[in-house]
C-alpha cells in the first residue's frame, strides 16, 4: 500500500535525472566571452619556449602571439592580457624597457591590434618587474625597498606608452598605493580617457606565483611581502577595493582565484562594476601535473574550476586554459 506524504516528500534529485535537466536548472553558465588569455611575448626569439612548469604554455615571438589571438577571436575569448619579456641585457634598476615605446610589450600590444582590431579587448600588463634587474615591481631606495611614490612615476610613463601603443585596458598589477589614481591621471592628460583599468585590487603574495617567474624570465630574490597582501586578511582586501574605486578603477581582480573564493565571492557582493579573478600558474600547473599522473580527469577538473570561480561572483576569468575552453563551452 502506497503511504502518500512519507519521507522523503522533496526529492532535489529529480532536477540532476539527465545531462539535459542540469543543463536546463544551472545556475552558473560559463560563456567565451567571459575567459581572458594572459599570453607571454619574448624578446629575441624565433620558436615559442615552453615553459617546464607550465605545459601548453609557450614564450611567444611575436608571430605566434598574432597566431594566438586570432585563434582567441575565433574561440570567442573575451579578451589577452599581455606580458612582455625582455632581453635580460634590457633590464635595469628602474626598468626602462618597460617605459621604451619600442619596448617588446609595447611592440606586442601594436601587433596584437593590428592583426584583431577591437575584435578582442586588449589589456596589458602595468608593472615593472619583467623589465627590473632587480625583479621587484618598482625601484628601489638607498635602503633596497620598493619606493612607492617614484615607482607611482614610472608607472604614469608606462600607462602613456601602452596606452600609445593601442591598449584598450591596463592592468596596474605592482600593489602601489595610488597607483590607480595615478594611472587613471595619466592616462586623462595624454587623451587616453578611452582606455580603461583593471584594478589588481586584491593581489595576495602567494605561493602559487612560482611558475609564473619562469614564464616572465623573472630576476626576483627574495619576496613580495611588503606590497602583495598578506594570505591571513580579508577586510584589507575591502579597504584596498575603496580605494581604488574612489581613484577611478573601471574593473576589479582578486588573484590568485581559487585560494581566495571567499575574497572574490566578498568582493562580488560589495561592488558594481566588473570583478574579474585570475586563475594563475600555480593553479593552472596542480590540475596540469595530477592530470599527466592520471590522479584525476583533466577536462573535468579544469570545467570544475572555472565554474567555482563563476559562482564565487567573477564577471571574467583570466586562465590560461581560456582558449581551449571557449572552444569546448
Amino acid at each position: 500500500m502506497t503511504k502518500y506524504g512519507s519521507f522523503p516528500g522533496a526529492r532535489p534529485r529529480r532536477l540532476r535525472t539527465t545531462p539535459a535537466m542540469r543543463r536546463m536548472v544551472a545556475e552558473h553558465r560559463l560563456h567565451p566571452a567571459d575567459l581572458i588569455l594572459p599570453a607571454f611575448v619574448r624578446e629575441g626569439i624565433s620558436e615559442p619556449v615552453p615553459i617546464s612548469a607550465m605545459p601548453g604554455v609557450v614564450q611567444h615571438t611575436r608571430d605566434t602571439l598574432r597566431k594566438a589571438a586570432v585563434e582567441a577571436v575565433e574561440a570567442g575569448v573575451g579578451g589577452i592580457m599581455l606580458f612582455g619579456v625582455p632581453e635580460d641585457a634590457k633590464k635595469d634598476a628602474a626598468g626602462t624597457a618597460g617605459t621604451d615605446p619600442d619596448g617588446i610589450l609595447q611592440v606586442a600590444i601594436r601587433d596584437v591590434r593590428a592583426e584583431v582590431g577591437d575584435d578582442l579587448v586588449i589589456m596589458s600588463d602595468l608593472c615593472l618587474d619583467e623589465y627590473t634587474d632587480h625583479g621587484h615591481c618598482g625601484v628601489l631606495d638607498s635602503d633596497g625597498r620598493v619606493d612607492n611614490d617614484a615607482t607611482l612615476e614610472r608607472y604614469a610613463e608606462m600607462a602613456q606608452v601602452q596606452a600609445d601603443a593601442g591598449v584598450h585596458v591596463v592592468g596596474p598589477s605592482g600593489m602601489m598605493d595610488g597607483q590607480v589614481g595615478v594611472v587613471r591621471d595619466a592616462l586623462d592628460q595624454t587623451g587616453h580617457e578611452d582606455v580603461s583599468i583593471l584594478a589588481y585590487t586584491v593581489k595576495y603574495s602567494s605561493a602559487f606565483f612560482g611558475p609564473f617567474r619562469e614564464a616572465v624570465g623573472s630576476s626576483l630574490k627574495g619576496d613580495r611581502k611588503t606590497y602583495q597582501q598578506d594570505p591571513a586578511n580579508l577586510r584589507e582586501s575591502l579597504r584596498e577595493l575603496a580605494l581604488d574605486l574612489e581613484e577611478g578603477a573601471d574593473m576589479v581582480m582578486v588573484k590568485p582565484a581559487l585560494p581566495y573564493l571567499d575574497v572574490l565571492a566578498k568582493i562580488a557582493d560589495e561592488v558594481d562594476v566588473p570583478v574579474a579573478a585570475y586563475q594563475i600558474s600555480g593553479e593552472y600547473a596542480m590540475v596540469e601535473a595530477a592530470a599527466e599522473k592520471g590522479w584525476i580527469d583533466r577536462d573535468s577538473a579544469i570545467l570544475e574550476t572555472l565554474t567555482g570561480i563563476k559562482r564565487a561572483g567573477a564577471n571574467m576569468i583570466l586562465t590560461y586554459w581560456a582558449t581551449e575552453a571557449a572552444r569546448g563551452l
